[in-house]
């Protein structure tokens, strides 16, 4: 399988990004903000959807080890993460950029648990790379009301 290499520069490629990184998990020890180099990033692992959803087939299920970095971040804000809980482990549902005074604006990360961590950059600049580590999983994350049979609201 090919290793993705996504660069975002404005919220449509924000939401390729997003769509990739649904489900993805990670450790609160995994990411950082580094205010001198206007950097935010993470590692995590992503639950492939290409290989899921093309095969149908669980065995294909597979996590990718991956890297995510936000540029121009002026600020991190945290919801619901205690940075000193470092082994607390986050699944990431979305990300949403909401301009402010274009290009600027408010990248959030939406985790599971009312847990999230807004950016304020000064423009969407982030990239997501595969840095190779791969392993086949048993389990599809579901969700719940959007699922085959599924009641909307559960």
């Amino acid at each position: 399988m090919t290793a993705l290499k996504l660069i975002a520069f404005d919220a449509e490629d924000l939401g390729v990004l997003s769509t990739h990184l649904q489900d993805a998990v990670l450790r609160v020890s995994d990411m950082t903000y580094v205010p001198g180099q206007k950097r935010f990033a993470a590692v995590v692992n992503r639950f492939n959807w290409e290989t899921a959803v093309k095969t149908g087939d669980k065995t294909a299920y597979q996590r990718r080890r991956a890297g995510l970095r936000f540029d121009r971040v002026l600020r991190a804000q945290l919801k619901n993460v205690k940075p000193t809980v470092e082994e607390r482990v986050l699944s990431l549902l979305t990300i949403q950029f909401e301009p402010t005074d274009t290009p600027s604006g408010r990248v959030t990360l939406t985790f599971s648990g009312d847990a999230a961590i807004q950016l304020d950059v000064e423009c969407i600049e982030a990239e997501l790379r595969d840095l190779g580590l791969e392993w086949d999983t048993k389990f599809k994350p579901k969700h719940p009301g959007l699922e085959p049979g599924g009641e909307a609201g559960s």
